[in-house]
């Protein structure tokens, strides 16, 4: 499948694609009345409800005649849920009793009918104290207990009377001049807590009434925040799906890490084995174009054909005087192995989003260099060779292998990295990543096939330091549906793209944004209600039959940054893309106050 289908238009103004198809549309009852997410009014939510009618004047004309702008109802959902969790109140009730009894009762109570016989006392002191008011001496007996056990008082020794005849003695005299020595304790520290971390602000911005729409098939999704690295919103994010165009992140991640931002790839020209031949050699640019020097192609700031046959025109003529060109050998066996993947649609050569891959061709194999959804041909190295040979009166050519250790004779260069990734990413350039893909197979020693790129991406990106062992990879485009990476990785790797770690700023740089470039600007993305998120999120997209993604950077509306992903994937159809837009436009108003409700 493709990001959108050749009726969607880019918006006229900073659309990032060079010329677009363009076709005009009718719209349907979808046109007239629109969703919004609005304040819920106690500024704590945002509601889902039914909108006053939008202008659509400049997006209605994306749809072709006859063809709905979106392939499903509209979205029908309960209203966002707020929820308010009040706080949680705990009080403590701290209650003290006394145990009522006999505290060391010197008295021997008779169990008869007469009152209790007091013991007998020596004049004075405290027994007769005590025989004189019983109540007195209890009410203070009490408080020296209390004292004691309350407040740690160190208790000194009284001479009290004698017990009476068979009590046992209860205290020991003190000799006489005797001076006590008190015992000195030290009591077992006190446990310390550990230090508390600060509780988390109550998140009360639910986005729950947009979950339900019918058109995300199986939706899996996260947010994070970008500042602290919080976990603000999640469903299932950790099972590794489908990533369509998304993909296209992790191979440009791979090859900064693997070649660098400064790499470029190159074409050469080399002396043939026999006199009056030359060899055209592809070393993987398939940005090389046919157009004269001074048009621009699509990819800006290519190297140009005609520049490459002046140098080696001249080169060869200084080496060879006097013998003509006679015949040009075409080498394209930088790249090997099949050049269309297994499960890519043949359709999308004839929509213009793919072309063969091949280590020699020119445009990326466009029929029309400056159309980038121009269709592509069967044979680009035959392409490239006819572009080639009428620099030197159409010679005839051939697809061979250049000598060991031939003289070069010129050479061109492809733009560096740092400039090709944007060009793959805000348009969605499938042939360009999967150049870029192969270029980090061949450097990390993996082969030059389409079958290196399995294990040649996930170890381009180790050095991220994100667990990779979930990553299924099948293409470097995210074309094929055998790809399969966790929503999570995204925002992981996301995180780090955000920071500018490494070279990640080049992708931060070069992602679509909403409403402004690439494939966030075509009319169907970001449209009606969805338009207040326009020039906010930054994120790539991906669009293939069975799965549809979107996973970036929002700078919400609270001033907070946010990383996500989202996925719908399964039984679903474009209006999967709707249904992203307004669940990616609820996080943009929610900001760092997103509930996981």
């Amino acid at each position: 499948m493709r990001e959108n289908s050749p009726g969607d238009v880019p918006n006229p103004e900073n659309d990032g694609l060079p010329e677009p198809v363009r076709a005009a549309g009718v719209g349907d009852e979808d046109s007239e009345r629109g969703w919004t997410l609005s304040e819920s009014g106690d500024d704590t939510g945002w509601t889902l409800s039914d909108s006053e009618p939008f202008d659509l004047k400049p997006q209605d004309a994306w749809a072709p005649s006859g063809e709905t702008r979106m392939d499903e109802p509209p979205l029908t959902a309960e209203t966002a849920t707020v929820v308010a969790i009040p706080p949680v109140s705990a009080s403590a009730s701290v209650g003290a009793h006394f145990l009522e009894g006999d505290i060391g009762a010197p008295a021997s109570a008779s169990r008869g009918d007469g009152p209790p016989r007091p013991l007998t006392h020596r004049s004075g002191g405290l027994g007769a104290m005590y025989a004189r008011n019983p109540k007195a001496w209890l009410i203070a007996a009490s408080v020296a207990v209390f004292a004691v056990f309350g407040s740690g008082a160190v208790v000194l020794g009284v001479a009290v009377a004698s017990p009476a005849e068979g009590s046992p003695a209860a205290v020991a005299a003190l000799s006489e001049g005797s001076t006590p020595t008190p015992t000195v304790t030290t009591p077992p520290p006190r446990p310390v807590p550990a230090a508390e971390l600060p509780a988390s602000a109550l998140r009360t911005c639910s986005v729950a009434g947009l979950l339900g729409d019918s058109r995300f098939g199986t939706l899996q999704a996260q947010v994070l925040n970008a500042a602290t690295g919080e976990l603000l919103f999640e469903r299932d994010p950790a099972t590794a799906s489908q990533t369509a165009s998304s993909m296209k992140v992790l191979t440009a991640a791979a090859a900064l890490n693997v070649l660098g931002p400064d790499f470029r790839a190159s074409t050469k020209v080399v002396a043939g084995a026999e006199p009056g031949t030359i060899v055209l050699v592809g070393q993987g640019d398939l940005t090389l174009s046919r157009l004269p020097t001074g048009q621009e192609p699509v990819y800006t700031g290519a190297a140009h054909l005609d520049d490459l046959a002046t140098k080696a025109k001249a080169a060869y003529e200084a080496a060879n005087p006097g013998t003509p060109i006679t015949k040009i050998v075409l080498d394209s066996n930088y790249f090997s192995g099949k050049t269309w993947g297994d499960t890519w649609p043949p359709t999308e050569r004839g929509t213009g989003w793919l072309s063969h891959i091949t280590a020699l061709q020119v445009d990326a194999d466009r029929a029309n260099p400056q159309v980038f959804l121009s269709p592509r041909g069967e044979d680009p190295i035959g392409r490239a060779g006819a572009a080639f040979a009428s620099y030197f009166g159409n010679v005839p050519t051939e697809q061979g292998t250049a000598p060991a250790g031939a003289a070069e004779l010129a050479s061109v260069s492809s733009q560096p990295l740092s400039v090709l990734i944007p060009q793959a990413l805000i348009p969605s350039d499938n042939s360009l990543a999967e150049m870029i893909g192969r270029h980090v197979a061949i450097k990390l020693g993996l082969g030059n096939s389409i079958d290196a790129i399995a294990a040649a991406i996930p170890q381009g990106l180790q050095a991220y330091g994100i667990d990779t062992s979930a990553l299924r990879t099948a293409d470097a485009s995210g074309m094929s549906r055998n790809n399969a990476v966790p929503p999570s990785y995204f925002t992981q790797l996301f995180l780090k793209i955000n920071a500018g770690e490494g070279h990640l700023a080049i992708i931060r740089d070069g992602l679509p944004v909403a409403g402004q470039s690439g494939t966030l600007n075509y009319s169907n993305r970001f449209f009606g209600a969805n338009a207040v998120a326009r020039g906010h999120i930054r994120a790539k997209s991906g669009s293939i039959s069975s799965a549809y993604t979107l996973t970036g950077i929002i700078d919400a509306a609270d001033g907070s940054t946010l990383i996500f992903a989202i996925y719908a994937t399964g039984k679903v159809g474009s209006g999967a893309r709707t249904a992203i837009d307004t669940l990616a436009t609820g996080f943009y108003k929610c900001g760092a106050n997103l509930s996981n409700t």
